[in-house]
């Protein structure tokens, strides 16, 4: 007689249990010290009561849900209307609403005299949700940085504030005088032809009637990449002029998802881009087909118009590959604390300790530098903040986004085979991790705007390294590599170019050191400088896993996520 347990091959063993029910805030003490140290402690319970929130298993559910049902593309009403809608699944919307409840979107900008350190309070939220899923971050980024922008325009900022700043998510796809309740903007920057060149692009915008700022426009053209087509407005670039398509100057314009007379605006969705990660997102290729727009700031204005922009959604790729760290960090961390191999847990093999203890610190890094960078954000009256946001900014947005892509295949690795699997989450953050190296800028591009800034902001350049020169006088190693940060900076033009690459790694590297010696405990600061700045071990290049033997593996374990 066959058993009752015929066909039961095994119990279910040595897996680890999900990661889920911790708050993500208490148990980040670097991100907690951070927030109190760039002035937003006013904002910390409601970062704690979000922190608990994110990692309820049913809220854990939502990114995977939102990330295995695509969005899909409809171009046609049951009629033969060109709708150009796009369906997603209620999983997103859920997303786009905890989002907005938090102010993600606007919160230094919702009063004419926000709180000191709203950037940072934001910035903290950002990070936290960011850890849950990235995709749908994408257009709160995009809404976020219009915002500035917008309020330049005060008789079109008048008609928008209240949807702009809203906080609660309407997803209908309806005209904004309607009764839609919010309102989220897009960007359409790329062509065809420039990719980040925007100054080669071809679209053309030709005035209804006089033009000029504020004008209205019709616009004519194609964009490569559109970012979130179900926006309620984008804002995209354009020529304009006699000779507009080669010569004429390149201006912003505003360009709303229905026209003022309620009809769907002249533009049209050619495709969806299918995309390697950031796949509960959006991104389209469109046509404009005598679109209507409005045009922002003054003719010819568009580059640094839509840069000022830009300036926002970088440091949001910053905090976006900061939080993939994290997430991909704590996973790592959680699974080696439960496995058994060869006869002990993870957790207690020394080379196992010594791998997670550094990607803790490349991660601790991530975090005090983002923090500090919102920081600046808030203050760049004064020449040493302006040099942080100015000069530090980019060389960040390329360090940060370059090591997201090695640190979450490296955590990945923690896993074993069940990392690489698309049941568990770690393939997914892998596969967020290039879009942010790449998006508003690769890091060719990123590298470049250093050396510009350098440049054009000398002042503030000479006040940030006289700051940083008094901490790293009292640190051998952190004093050395800020010397050949000046010496890669006196080159002639042509070696600076080939070398910018060097001199952002360099910049980030110093900046991190500068931060982990000022706030991070002494042995952690130590750690960083002797094994990414002390040229004598050889630091560039270097894998995880190469901290000296002798380093507390489990002091900065502990410190980096306490379950």
């Amino acid at each position: 007689m066959r058993s009752s347990t015929y066909g039961q091959t095994h119990e279910v063993t040595n897996q680890a249990p999900p990661l889920e029910r911790y708050n993500a805030l208490s148990s980040d003490p670097a991100l907690v010290s951070a927030i109190q140290r760039e002035g937003a402690a006013w904002h910390l319970d409601a970062l704690t009561r979000d922190g608990l929130a994110l990692t309820h298993p049913d809220i854990l559910a939502l990114a995977d849900l939102a990330n295995r049902h695509t969005p899909e593309h409809h171009p046609f009403s049951a009629r033969g209307e060109r709708i150009d809608a796009i369906e997603f699944h209620p999983a997103w919307h859920t997303l786009l609403s905890m989002l907005r409840e938090q102010g993600l979107h606007s919160l230094p900008f919702e009063t004419a005299s926000p709180k000191t350190g709203s950037m940072a309070a934001r910035a903290a939220g950002y990070f936290l949700h960011a850890q849950l899923e990235s995709g749908s971050l994408c257009p709160l980024t995009m809404t976020f940085a219009s915002i500035p922008v917008l309020q330049q325009e005060p008789a079109l900022y008048a008609k928008l504030k209240a949807q702009l700043l809203s906080r609660q998510h309407d997803p209908r796809d309806i005209p904004l005088g309607a009764g839609k309740q919010s309102m989220m903007i897009g960007m359409g920057m790329t062509e065809k032809q420039g990719g980040s060149d925007v100054r080669s692009n071809r679209t053309r915008a030709v005035p209804e009637d006089a033009g000029g700022r504020g004008g209205e426009y019709r616009l004519i053209g194609h964009k490569w990449f559109f970012s979130a087509p179900q926006c309620d407005a984008h804002l995209v670039l354009a020529r304009t002029g006699d000779n507009a398509q080669e010569n004429g100057p390149v201006s912003c314009f505003y360009v709303p998802r229905f026209a003022p007379d309620g009809s769907k605006n002249a533009v049209q969705v050619q495709q969806l881009k299918d995309k390697l990660g950031n796949r509960s997102n959006v991104s389209s290729e469109v046509e404009f087909l005598d679109a209507y727009g409005i045009m922002i700031g003054d003719e010819g204005r568009g580059v640094p118009t839509i840069i000022e922009m830009a300036n926002f959604t970088r440091l949001d790729c910053v905090i976006g590959s900061a939080a993939l760290m994290r997430a991909a960090l704590i996973q790592a961390v959680h699974h080696a604390r439960h496995r058994r191999v060869f006869g002990a847990k993870l957790i207690d093999q020394p080379l196992m300790r010594n791998v997670l203890a550094d990607l803790a610190l490349e991660s601790e890094a991530a975090t005090v530098l983002f923090m500090r960078l919102a920081g600046a954000f808030e203050n760049s009256a004064k020449p040493e903040e302006r040099a942080w946001r100015r000069i530090v900014t980019p060389a960040a947005k390329f360090w940060v986004c370059k090591r997201a892509l090695e640190f979450t295949g490296e955590a990945m690795e923690v896993w074993g085979g069940n990392g690489y699997v698309e049941t568990g989450p770690m393939a997914r953050f892998y596969r967020e991790a290039p879009v942010n190296s790449i998006w508003e800028g690769s890091g060719n591009v990123m590298c470049l705007d250093v050396l510009r800034a350098f440049e054009r902001e000398p002042d503030a350049a000479h006040a940030l390294f006289d700051s940083w020169q008094a901490v790293a006088g009292e640190h051998r190693v952190l004093g050395d590599a800020l010397k050949t940060l000046h010496v890669m900076l006196q080159g002639d033009p042509a070696t600076r170019e080939a070398s910018a690459r060097g001199i952002a790694q360099q910049l980030v590297l110093v900046a991190q050191g500068v931060l982990l010696a000022q706030h991070a405990p002494p042995d952690v600061a130590a750690a960083f400088m002797e094994t990414r700045l002390d040229d004598a071990r050889g630091s560039v290049n270097r894998v995880y896993g190469t901290l000296p033997a002798t380093f507390d593996f489990n002091a900065v374990i502990e410190r980096a996520f306490a379950e």
